[in-house]
């Protein structure tokens, strides 16, 4: 049968290209979708700013007419000038369970990235690591988050088999809340609240936190720069995620450490919205958003996205300090367990730090590379 690679031409292929990830996993029970408003503005050159340091190609893949994959490759430009590399990336890949389908897919994001110059290519990926990245490739059984990809095995096969080998794997550990505070983090957080150098900052209110949204992305591409396929985010990208996330932060699972008025620490977290999401099926009228607010407020699991400490300011303690706040936080809303996200397997403290509170590896995802 017939099968082609083709480069999105219009609207209707980009809804096309939106919407297929749900045809493709409707026998996944664990698949979670998108928040579809969300994803329109993404792959929209016009709203995301991230376009603007990046080229990029959206395709389709079909089979005598039917569409049975889709792929995004970009070169980040910013990126590559930062690193002094010249790196594609494949991501957003998504086929039913067709190797000959996968192959000409990554083969068309491969031949459209060695026409721009790029000696590699890495997958999946998005614009930056605030995107979905990484295949999943232990722990299929577990839930997923809003900000992670969970996919079939088969597309773990599909990848090696097309002759790719790891770049960097990230693991995901869960943490059973306890009853109360455990008591090394009861004596450090005295400790540290007693001291005159750093200050606990919590909040009760949304608008409480305006003040200090642009400071944490600030202490964010201070702290981030060196990290795995981060890129910093210019002001206009950061006015973009202000606008998207404030809304549905729940202000009290953001904690902040401050020393006078910067920032030099913080973490964020968000009740888990994955049942609202399914019944809405990730869209948020006429009644999706009531839905998931529904869903945030029953759900057992705290899901971790952000955190940071500026680097002269670690190991002093404020790490106990936030996990300390944000432990009180949960066992007062009644969350059972929490998810940390992406954690870099390489990244020892902070694993370390999730270990020291129980913390089980549940999930590992893993970002390919192959010589172009």
């Amino acid at each position: 049968m017939a099968l082609e690679v083709a480069e999105i031409r219009n609207r209707r292929e980009l809804r096309e290209f939106i919407y297929l990830p749900a045809r493709v996993n409707r026998n996944n029970p664990l698949w979670i979708p998108p928040i579809y408003m969300d994803d329109w503005k993404f792959f929209d050159r016009k709203k995301n700013r991230a376009f603007q340091h990046a080229d990029t190609v959206l395709a389709l893949a079909k089979r005598d007419g039917r569409i049975v994959g889709r792929v995004m490759g970009i070169v980040n430009r910013r990126s590559n000038e930062l690193r002094c590399e010249s790196t594609g990336r494949f991501g957003f890949i998504e086929c039913y369970e067709e190797q000959d389908v996968f192959n000409a897919m990554i083969g068309f994001v491969e031949n459209w990235a060695r026409g721009l110059g790029m000696k590699r290519l890495v997958g999946p990926m998005g614009f930056s690591d605030q995107d979905p990245q990484g295949f999943l490739f232990e722990g299929f059984d577990h839930e997923p988050t809003l900000a992670s990809f969970h996919n079939f095995p088969y597309m773990v096969r599909f990848v090696e088999a097309a002759g790719y080998t790891k770049e960097v794997d990230y693991v995901d550990y869960l943490v059973r809340v306890p009853d109360k505070l455990p008591d090394f983090y009861e004596k450090i957080s005295a400790r540290m609240a007693r001291q005159a150098e750093f200050r606990l900052v919590e909040f009760a209110k949304r608008r409480e936190l305006k003040p200090y949204i642009r400071r944490i992305f600030g202490l964010m591409n201070a702290t981030y720069r060196d990290i795995y396929g981060y890129v910093p985010l210019a002001d206009a990208e950061i006015e973009a995620l202000v606008k998207q996330y404030l809304p549905v932060v729940d202000p009290r699972f953001v904690k902040l450490v401050a020393r006078g008025e910067d920032v030099v620490g913080f973490v964020i977290g968000m009740p888990n919205m994955n049942v609202g999401l399914r019944q809405c099926r990730g869209h948020l009228f006429p009644f999706g958003i009531l839905q998931i607010m529904a869903a945030m407020k029953k759900t057992k699991q705290l899901d971790l996205f952000l955190g940071a400490i500026r680097e002269d300011c670690r190991g002093r303690g404020i790490d106990v300090l936030l996990g300390a706040a944000m432990l009180r936080s949960a066992i007062a809303a009644g969350f059972e367990t929490m998810d940390s996200h992406h954690e870099l397997e390489q990244n020892l403290k902070m694993r370390a730090e999730m270990e020291r509170v129980g913390g089980q590896i549940a999930k590992r995802f893993r970002i390919y590379q192959k010589a172009l």
